[in-house]
Formats: structure tokens, sequence, C-alpha cells
């Protein structure tokens, strides 16, 4: 894989962290409904308490799982940054940083750094050569 689709995976990362997250609170929400319905129900022989106990037990079960994907992806995101980090010269560090992590348009990049877009597609293309021969 080349330098550009690993640190095109950073925004990927983003997007997946989110969406376990929201399954995260979907899922607290239907556990929340499940264990919030014995309000003034009658006493009954018939009731089905292990059914709801076995929804409540597969819900944590997800919730350990998202839990686990998002570490992951953390960590995926961690190494992403480490290898930005580990480039010595400034400008491509930083025209990275903003692009992948930052998710900052080519734009306002240019201004942020006080370049012309055309220095920072240049800058980005001699980062990205860097990244490169350093996997070679």
């Amino acid at each position: 894989m080349g330098a550009v689709e690993l640190l095109k995976q950073a925004y990927y990362i983003d997007v997946r962290i989110d969406n376990k997250l929201e399954q995260m609170e979907a899922l607290n929400a239907l556990a929340t409904k499940a264990t919030t319905t014995f309000g003034n129900e009658p006493v009954s022989g018939t009731r089905d308490v292990h059914k709801r106990e076995e929804t409540i037990c597969k819900i944590v079960d997800l919730q350990n799982e998202i839990n686990a994907d998002i570490d992951s992806l953390v960590d995926l995101k961690r190494e992403l940054r480490k290898t930005i980090e580990s480039i010595p010269n400034v400008d491509y560090r930083t025209v990275l940083e903003l692009r992948y992590l930052n998710f900052r348009k080519w734009e306002e990049i240019a201004v942020t750094m006080g370049y012309r877009l055309r220095n920072v597609h240049y800058i980005h293309d001699k980062a990205i050569e860097y990244l490169d021969g350093e996997k070679e």
C-alpha cells in the first residue's frame, strides 16, 4: 500500500469510529428500553424474565465488540500519526497533518501555511515521495 492510501485511511478511521459510537448509542437506548419496562406490571409467573436478561446480555456483548473495534481503530490512527511525526521536514509534516489528520481542504492548508496552492501540492508530493522512499 502506498503512502497516500495509508494516509487516507485516517479519514475512514474517523468515519468508522463515529459509526461505532452511533451504534453504541443505539444499543444503550435499546438496553434502557429493555430495563425500564419493569414498571407497574402485575407480578405473574408467566412473564419471561429470562428473555429480557438474554437481550441485555446480547447488548452488552455487542457493546464489548464495538469497544474493541474502536480501540483497534484508535490504535491504527495512532500509528498513522507516528508515521507523519517521523518525517524530519516540518513543512512535509504540517501539510500531511493538516490534510490527513485534520481533514483540511487544500485551500485552507495554503492559507494556514501562507503558501500558494501550487506550493502546498508540491510539498505534499515531496512528503509522499519521502514516505514511499522510507518503505522501500
